[in-house]
């Protein structure tokens, strides 16, 4: 009987199994996980779950008694040493298991800081997994002091759930601006007011030289201008890094993540990726997309060419992030854009519309769920969007779509 392994039980390595079985795989399936807990979904852990607001239950994506029921053999809390292409097989320990068809769904490693300049001191944190989370709940409390390092949107969002909790926030951005990397100007200047509006103190071109401590503990920080902090702990958000040992080892083709074709083949026939560890062709480039969507819908396009579909995955990239009482919503990417029209709403509600040589490409849009709706399906469609329409807050954006 065939015999299908997933090697990373998150988001993706998740969706994966459930496809193959809804899709009629009757054949064995392992799903193998470093953590030693059920799959569950990472968005809430630095929001809802650091607050308090939410039970690690119901982090979980599936309860355990789905993967007895669908007959997928969970390995939590162990760790592959390596794959054997030719072989076929994958070794876990003193065990080795072979399979038929393997996928990759490792996900991705967070940025560390150099132990040289005290990365390594109690109380530096980086946000990823449940256990980063854990460590770092008992210092959110109020009236400590955080150092925030990097200004993306990992970092912004631990910002805005400290300030939440009282804590005294102190955020620094090496690059020019927040969010320089990921947006524009007009969506890094509205971030920037909505945290300083908050009482968080955000510092812009400007590095982190090192973190002090004693007894090997966090108690502060000079920063690349000389200026010295008193901090009692720091949060650690300068990216993510896609998780390829093990397809290196394995002799698998790297590029930007997982080199994959746009099925989700890797470079041995036998073996896919799916998630933020994949690389796969999108509009004449290759790109890698860390959202949970993308784990979910490349996840079940390759479950099903796992299964001979042939199918080609099409993604239509779009994002979140949830700070203080805004929801920003992505569609699209703006890479390459050369023009942006802002639509401005009451209150907090703002958008942002992307174009690239006269084409609507991607849309910002904060508080303003209609905007990124009309914005997402018109990028979907391949249609665009006429900008004076979209500068006037007073024009209904829905016949855009029947244009």
């Amino acid at each position: 009987m065939s015999h299908i392994v997933v090697i990373g039980a998150g988001q993706a390595g998740s969706s994966l199994v459930a496809r193959l079985r809804k899709d009629g795989f009757e054949g064995e399936i392992t799903l193998i996980g470093a953590e030693p807990v059920l799959p569950y979904q990472r968005p809430p852990l630095s929001k809802a779950y650091l607050l308090g607001e939410m039970d690690v239950e119901r982090l979980f994506l599936r309860p355990e008694s789905f993967y007895a029921e669908q007959n997928v053999t969970l390995k939590l809390g162990q760790r592959v040493s390596a794959i054997d292409p030719v072989a076929k097989t994958v070794t876990l320990g003193d065990e080795v298991i072979h399979y038929d068809q393997l996928a990759l769904t490792t996900g991705s490693d967070p940025r560390r800081l150099p132990a040289a300049i005290g990365g390594d001191l109690e109380g530096v944190h980086v946000v990823r997994d449940l256990a980063d989370v854990d460590a770092m709940a008992p210092a959110v409390t109020e009236g400590a002091r955080a150092l925030i390092v990097g200004g993306g949107y990992i970092g912004l969002e631990a910002a805005a759930v400290c300030a939440k909790r009282g804590v005294k926030v102190t955020l620094v951005e090496m690059a020019e601006r927040i969010l320089q990397r990921v947006a524009a100007p007009e969506t890094s200047d509205y971030f920037r007011a909505l945290h300083t509006g908050h009482g968080a103190d955000i510092r812009e071109g400007v590095g982190l030289a090192g973190i002090t401590g004693e007894d090997g503990k966090v108690t502060g920080a000079v920063l690349s201008d000389g200026t010295e902090l008193t901090v009692d702990f720091v949060v650690v958000g300068v990216g993510i890094a896609p998780s390829t040992q093990l397809a290196e080892m394995a002799g698998l083709e790297v590029e930007n993540g997982i080199k994959t074709d746009a099925q989700g083949r890797t470079s041995d026939a036998s073996i896919w990726a799916a998630g933020d560890c994949a690389s796969f062709p999108f509009n004449g480039v290759r790109i890698r997309l860390e959202s949970v969507p993308n784990a979910i819908d490349q996840a079940e396009v390759v479950a099903q060419n796992m299964l001979g579909a042939g199918k080609d995955y099409v993604a239509q990239p779009w994002f979140w992030s949830d700070q203080y009482d805004v929801k920003l919503q992505i569609a699209g990417l703006n890479t390459g854009y050369d023009q942006v029209v802002t639509r401005k709403g009451e209150g907090l509600t703002n958008s942002f519309w992307y174009y690239k040589g006269g084409q609507l490409v991607a849309v910002d849009a904060m508080n303003d769920p209609r905007a990124y709706m009309v914005g997402k399906r018109l990028i979907d469609m391949g249609k665009n969007a006429d900008p004076t329409v979209v500068a006037d807050p007073e024009a209904d954006l829905k016949p855009l779509l029947k244009a």
